[in-house]
């Protein structure tokens, strides 16, 4: 699991509305790198339009916002457009990349244990290391916080 300070896990993943995205294309710039549990869920609608109502705070700063899960491309589509989200989803279908960064694992929910994606978010800087980890996040002020984390980078 990695830690702050390590390289941030490389990875290539598809993205919403076609096409691939490798974690190397932004070298230079820092990536915030958020694992959702799953698309058009309220927890998850909630995160993806606070990071769409804060993008351009985002790019002003110099920091692409990437959302992760493991829904397939058409889901993201269909999220995005139902939603009006303004952010990046990739699609961890096998889930490769959620267990190479630990946000796959047990949880628990109304009293049932399964398996899952953890909310989590991943500060990477220009350099390719992680700067900052967010773990069990909850979603009210995250964005802001994750803000003011990049703009600290900057």
């Amino acid at each position: 699991m990695p830690d702050t300070g390590d390289k941030a896990p490389e990875f290539t993943l598809p993205r919403d509305g076609g096409g691939k995205i490798s974690l190397t294309d932004f070298r230079g710039h820092p990536v915030v790198l958020y694992f959702y549990p799953r698309d058009d869920t309220p927890g998850c609608t909630t995160e993806g339009k606070d990071f769409t109502a804060a993008a351009a705070a985002f790019e002003t700063a110099g920091a692409t916002v990437l959302g992760v899960s493991k829904d397939t491309v058409d889901a993201h589509d269909k999220f995005r457009e139902k939603h009006g989200l303004g952010v990046i989803l990739l699609s961890d279908a096998e889930g490769d990349v959620c267990e190479t960064y630990g946000v796959w694992g047990e949880k628990k929910m109304y009293g049932k244990t399964f398996l899952g994606i953890e909310r989590a978010t991943f500060l990477i800087d220009g350099r390719g290391d992680i700067a900052r980890i967010w773990r069990k996040v909850k979603v009210e002020g995250h964005v802001d916080e994750v803000l003011a984390a990049v703009k600290e980078l900057t």
